[in-house]
């Protein structure tokens, strides 16, 4: 009876164990087929190698080689096992995983060891992730603390152990491993922290690295190079307790005099970073392997910029600089007195009134219609629909030159120039030379009503100094890979030529004659500088814009919610920021003189002739036809007496006979109407009249201030 009751209390039993063997069994069935699985499906050596899955790595480099700024994840070399120093394998073994040679990928003997240690003391069992286990991780799986990813992470780190070795398990961590800062992998920790690569790691510098791991933004030594340094020590004596070094080894180990490379300010250069980098999307094509970007920055100019802006721009205003060189490449650029403040890029987004500085289209226009800086016109009171312009210095000078008046930022003669010429002729130059906004037509677009971005009139300016040719800004010079494969160069583009030379030179005429007797005094450096201020209503907006010795810069200053700025002027603080500046941006560049009068080409000042395929064609005998080459109706074929039939071959070398009659052609082609007579120095322009021609369209009639009906129009800025 006791045998029985006894047998029937050991058939739960025994059923119990049978089901956890047979579950163990099925269990460790189960494993098998998932660690067979996991290995048929893990990526190759070579593919886990690329680290393109961490993101692209950009670097960003000033025109001399320095690093701006760092994007995206930071991978530096590749380093096999054998170029990793035995002291950084060591060190890493030590501290993450002291049984990383023997066991199969998960750690039976660490795991029993954390839990009978949490059972013992009564707290939550600690990781115990082997390096194998680690680098599962963070290659496939987030960082949750869920029972299922621990699972997946110790199925794949057993796959990971069955499909490659020791070594190359250990070379995949060392290289992919995150260590802070943005660096991943020992040779960008190492590049990052001490300025060299991990394959000349000293133990000292080693240690500090593979205590990195446990927490990179603790024991990071650019976030704490205290708590770096305790951290290596911690290291040193574990390399020590696991036979790893010696302690005399160890000893001679001093973390204090590890040397850590100091981290660079990285805001200094990032309104021109923020500017500069989208254009990668257009140049390059490449999107996942680390690149090198080489941009056009000066760092000289543009401390030099951040200087003079945060020196003169006035208290509660903001300020903005931009330099181009002479070829289009953006060497200095400030978006505003402080980065992490603001990131707001005044120098590329903001659209403000320009002032008197758009008077450079103004005179433009006049210039290649044929008047000159001698030319004389009357400052007096002026009258265009409505609007009536005012100086600011509530005079009126008489008779000026065009030159005087420039310099003086003489607003009625603008306003002038623009009643004779046509407003949209204006706006058309302005677009011309490459400003994107919308203008309007307006009377009082002449002094700069219309919005305008700084780094398109320095563009503008900048074409004026390039002899009336188009300057096109940039700011990356090329692009190639961390192994040196070059994916873009910049290449300069094709000229396009803006203005005639002699207008350019005529224009560069007038602004340096603003910066040495005019509004433009302030901008002085001792060499030859061309510019123009430009002053809005109520001081609300300040510009200089100006170029020397190849180099075009243009300064804003302002307040951001465009209320008034006491004092601001054009000629003060914008001008101050513009000598500074350039002070110290051509100091090294030769002395060059301006080019202020150039010779009219020969086929303006020779008699008309063309050549064609040989055949020399006289004007005055040519067939009268029209601008599309079909008879005039109405007129003879010929010029009276002349007979087609005996138009000749010219032998080589032999000049065509005759000239060429200026009042046939005129007659021929309708032009004499439009032809410019020159006028003698100092007879003054005859006034204005309101133009015929049909592309100009009478001028809409702004509204008006019902209270003083000599106020400007609203929105007209000021006169500098």
């Amino acid at each position: 009876m006791a045998r029985s009751q006894t047998g029937s209390a050991r058939r739960p039993l025994i059923t119990g164990l049978k089901l956890a063997l047979y579950a163990g069994l099925l269990g460790l069935v189960a494993l098998v087929v998932a660690v067979a699985v996991a290995v048929a499906s893990l990526p190759s050596y070579e593919q886990l190698s690329r680290r393109s899955d961490l993101g692209q790595m950009i670097r960003v480099h000033a025109s001399n080689g320095t690093v701006l700024v760092s994007l995206g994840p930071s991978f530096g070399q590749w380093l096999s096992y054998d170029q990793i120093p035995a002291s950084m394998r060591s060190a890493m073994i030590a501290i993450e995983d002291r049984r990383f040679r023997s066991h199969v990928g998960i750690d039976p003997l660490g795991l029993a060891r954390a839990i009978g240690s949490a059972v013992i003391g009564g707290h939550r069992v600690r990781a115990t992730s082997t390096i194998t286990q680690q680098l599962a991780r963070n290659i496939f799986l987030s960082n949750n603390r869920s029972m299922g990813r621990k699972i997946k992470e110790a199925i794949l780190a057993l796959a990971l152990e069955r499909k490659f070795s020791k070594d190359q398990i250990l070379e995949l961590y060392l290289n992919r491993v995150y260590f802070g800062g943005g660096a991943y992998g020992i040779d960008a920790a190492s590049r990052r922290f001490f300025g060299h690569g991990a394959d000349h790691l000293s133990l000292g510098e080693a240690t500090i690295v593979a205590g990195l791991v446990k927490a990179p933004s603790n024991y990071a030594p650019t976030a704490d190079v205290e708590a770096a340094r305790r951290r290596s020590e911690v290291v040193l004596k574990t390399m020590v307790d696991n036979g790893f070094i010696t302690s005399d080894v160890a000893a001679s180990v001093n973390p204090a005099e590890i040397r850590i490379q100091p981290t660079a300010k990285q805001d200094a250069a990032r309104y021109f970073t923020d500017w500069a980098l989208p254009q990668l999307d257009t140049l390059i094509d490449e999107t996942s392997e680390p690149i090198d970007v080489w941009t056009t920055l000066d760092i000289r100019m543009e401390e030099a910029a951040e200087r003079a802006i945060v020196a003169n721009a006035p208290d509660g205003a903001q300020g903005a600089l931009v330099a181009i060189d002479r070829d289009g490449a953006v060497r200095a650029m400030v978006g505003g007195k402080n980065y992490s403040s603001s990131i707001y890029n005044r120098a590329t987004q903001a659209v403000r009134q320009p002032g008197s500085s758009f008077k450079l289209f103004v005179y433009l226009a006049a210039l290649e219609s044929g008047m000159k800086p001698t030319d004389t016109m009357v400052d007096q009171p002026v009258t265009i629909n409505g609007w009536t312009p005012r100086n600011d210095t509530r005079n009126f000078a008489g008779p000026v030159s065009l030159r005087e008046a420039f310099s003086r930022s003489i607003n009625t003669i603008s306003a002038q120039i623009g009643q004779q010429l046509g407003f949209s002729t204006i706006a058309d130059m302005a677009h011309r030379f490459g400003i994107s906004t919308n203008i309007s037509t307006y009377p009082s677009m002449v002094l700069g009503s219309s919005e305008a971005r700084l780094i398109e009139m320095t563009q503008a300016f900048a074409g004026v100094s390039a002899h009336g040719t188009a300057v096109t800004p940039y700011g990356i010079s090329r692009v190639v890979t961390v192994n040196g494969r070059e994916l873009y160069r910049h290449d300069p583009p094709e000229q396009r030529v803006l203005v005639a030379p002699w207008v350019a030179a005529e224009m560069t005429d007038l602004l340096q004659s603003a910066v040495l007797t005019g509004t433009g005094r302030a901008a002085q450096i001792g060499r030859p500088v061309a510019g123009k201020t430009g002053t809005t209503t109520s001081n609300k907006d300040g510009w200089f814009i100006g170029f020397s010795s190849g180099l075009t810069t243009g300064v804003w200053m302002g307040r951001d919610d465009a209320r008034p700025v006491r004092g601001l002027y054009g000629g003060t603080a914008p001008a101050r920021a513009f000598h500074d500046f350039m002070s110290v941006a051509v100091a090294n560049r030769p002395v060059e003189q301006f080019e202020t009068t150039v010779p009219m080409p020969d086929w303006q000042l020779e008699p008309e002739e063309e050549y064609t395929a040989g055949e020399y064609i006289d004007l005055n005998t040519a067939p009268m036809v029209d601008e599309n080459g079909n008879p005039i109706p109405g007129q003879p074929a010929y010029p009276p007496g002349y007979d087609p039939g005996q138009q000749q071959q010219l032998p080589p070398g032999q000049q065509p006979p005759g000239g060429l009659s200026q009042q046939w052609l005129d007659n021929v082609l309708g032009s004499g109407r439009d032809r410019q007579q020159p006028r003698p120095p100092g007879q003054p322009i005859p006034p204005a009249t309101a133009p015929t021609q049909p592309q100009q369209q009478p001028q809409p009639q702004p509204p008006r201030s019902t209270s003083d009906p000599n106020a400007p129009q609203p929105g007209a800025p000021g006169s500098q």
